[in-house]
C-alpha cells in the first residue's frame, strides 16, 4: 500500500512540478503565474496538451520548442522529476495527511526558491513572508511543533543571519535572512543552527563546483539560498 501512495505521490509531484516552473520563471519577473497559459518563452507558442504532459514531452520534443526549435532548459524536466521525488519521498515517510501536506509545501517552496536564487540571485518577499505565515499556520493547527518553537525558530533563523549579514558586511542578505525564517517558521528553532552548519558546508563546497564551472573569480557573488534550501530538506526529511 505504501508502495502505491508513493507511486501516485510521485506522478502527482510531476504533474505539480509543471507549475513549480512556471513559478520560477514568472515570479522573478513579476508575471502573472495564472495568465496566461504556458508558452514558449521565445516565439510565444501557446503549449498544447501533448507539449504539458511531465518529462514526456521533453523527450517527445527532443528538448525543443515544436514551433521555433529553440531549445528547452533542462531545468524543466529537473524540477518536475525533484518534485516527483520529493512529494513520493514525503508520501512514504509521512505516517499522517497533515504531515504529508506539510512536507511537499515545505519542499516545494525550498525548490522554488533554490532555483530562483540560483538564476536571479535573489529570494522573493512573495514566497519567503507568505512561507513564514504557512509555517505558523501549520503549528497554530497542531500539524507541526508548537507555535512558541515556531514563532522562536522564525525570530532565531531571521536573526541569526541578520547578524552575519551584518558582521559579514554583505556577506549575506535579507533574503537569505527571511528564507532562514521560513525554514524555522517550519522546522522549530534548533534546527535553524543544523541547517546553517549544513548549508555552509555545501555552500564552502558549491561555491568552489560553481566558480569553476562559471570560470569566475572569486569576487563573483555566489547564492546562500540553494545550500539553505538542501541543507533543510536534509535536515527536516532525514533527521527528523
Amino acid at each position: 500500500m505504501e508502495l502505491v501512495v508513493a507511486l501516485c505521490s510521485f506522478l502527482f509531484g510531476l504533474a505539480f512540478g509543471s507549475f513549480l516552473n512556471v513559478v520560477i520563471y514568472r515570479v522573478p519577473r513579476g508575471l502573472s503565474v495564472v495568465k496566461p497559459g504556458s508558452s514558449c518563452p521565445k516565439c510565444g507558442h501557446r503549449l498544447g496538451p501533448v507539449e504539458l504532459v511531465p518529462l514526456l514531452s521533453f523527450f517527445l520534443q527532443r528538448g525543443r520548442c515544436r514551433a521555433c526549435g529553440e531549445r528547452i532548459s533542462w531545468r524543466y524536466p529537473l524540477v518536475e522529476f525533484l518534485t516527483g521525488l520529493g512529494f513520493a519521498f514525503v508520501a512514504w515517510t509521512s505516517p499522517a495527511w497533515t504531515e504529508f501536506v506539510v512536507g511537499c509545501v515545505f519542499f516545494s517552496l525550498l525548490l522554488v526558491l533554490a532555483f530562483i536564487d540560483l538564476d536571479h540571485k535573489i529570494l522573493p518577499n512573495v514566497l519567503t513572508l507568505p512561507g513564514v505565515v504557512l509555517g505558523f499556520a501549520f503549528s497554530v493547527l497542531g500539524w507541526t511543533g508548537s507555535v512558541l518553537d515556531s514563532v522562536l525558530g522564525a525570530v532565531v533563523g531571521f536573526g541569526l543571519i541578520t547578524l552575519i549579514a551584518v558582521i559579514s558586511r554583505g556577506g549575506m542578505g535579507m533574503g537569505d535572512a527571511k528564507l532562514m525564517a521560513m525554514i524555522g517558521a517550519f522546522s522549530g528553532w534548533k534546527a535553524v543552527f543544523y541547517v546553517l552548519f549544513g548549508a555552509s558546508l555545501l555552500g564552502s563546497i558549491g561555491g568552489i563546483i560553481y566558480l569553476y564551472v562559471t570560470k569566475q573569480d572569486r569576487k563573483t557573488p555566489i547564492p546562500f539560498g540553494p545550500s539553505l534550501a538542501v541543507a533543510a530538506i536534509v535536515m527536516y526529511f532525514f533527521l527528523k
